[in-house]
């Protein structure tokens, strides 16, 4: 990001202004809530292919979910995000060299809250995660788990919940607001709704908070921050048996 007059290299970056919620941000968050919703409530377990394929299933009904999420919010963010990618590669060297670092930073700052948790507790979500692992190749997770859910999730709760929801109420509010939605709604279909199970989420979510703000509310940051977190997470579990890692 270029300097604005006064400022040191290391200071937060200026927020910028948003234009008030649109008619496709609401759309992009109805459709993230009431799909999820619909593919519990539709008899889908009673379809023959489904049933005798779950991780198949469960794969395409994430990828439809997600990928109908993303037509939607690419369209609702494209001038802000094709803004914040030009605000960044004014300055590459310094985006490709801190994103590694708050990467490092979420690692440290999730294995500490874990550790204050009392322990390593592996919820539905992850374990979902390391299921399709198991029955679908790397190359149809990953633009999932790479692509389309970063970018989903960013545009949803930093984008609307920080940048566009500060104009109505205080910046700090709409912070833990972020960080306690985004990971409350990764435990949603966990029966063990516990501080343990909480604790990586709050983690992550904590620091793309943290990414977000510093870069003056830059969605395009925030994305790829998260997407290389879980490109580490999909080259971890195509290559590791984390099974054996858990206690």
């Amino acid at each position: 990001m270029p300097h604005a007059p006064g400022r040191r290299p290391g200071d937060p970056a200026p927020g910028r202004r948003f234009g008030r919620f649109t008619g496709t941000d609401t759309l992009a968050v109805v459709l993230y809530v009431l799909l999820p919703l619909a593919a519990i409530l539709l008899p889908l377990d009673r379809l023959a292919w489904l049933h005798a394929n779950p991780l198949a299933g469960a794969y395409l009904l994430n990828l439809a979910v997600y990928g109908a999420v993303f037509i939607v919010a690419a369209i609702a963010a494209r001038a802000y995000f094709a803004r914040d990618v030009r605000i960044l590669g004014t300055r590459p060297w310094f985006t490709i060299g801190i994103l590694p670092l708050l990467l490092i930073a979420m690692l440290v700052v999730t294995a500490i809250l874990v550790a204050l948790s009392g322990g390593i507790q592996v919820s539905q979500n992850q374990e979902s995660i390391e299921g399709l692992a198991r029955g679908v190749p790397w190359w149809l997770t990953a633009p999932l788990l790479v692509v389309l859910g970063p970018f989903v999730e960013e545009f949803i709760f930093r984008h609307l919940m920080i940048g566009k929801l500060s104009l109505y109420v205080n910046k700090w509010f709409c912070y833990a607001l972020s960080v306690i939605l985004f990971a409350s709604l990764h435990l949603l279909s966990s029966d063990a709704f516990t501080l343990q199970a909480l604790a990586p989420y709050v983690g992550l979510g904590g620091v793309l908070v943290f990414a977000y703000a510093w870069t003056g509310n830059n969605l395009a940051f925030s994305v790829s921050l998260h997407a290389l977190k879980n490109l580490l997470s999909v080259v971890l579990l195509y290559t590791l048996d984390l099974s054996s890692l858990q206690p």
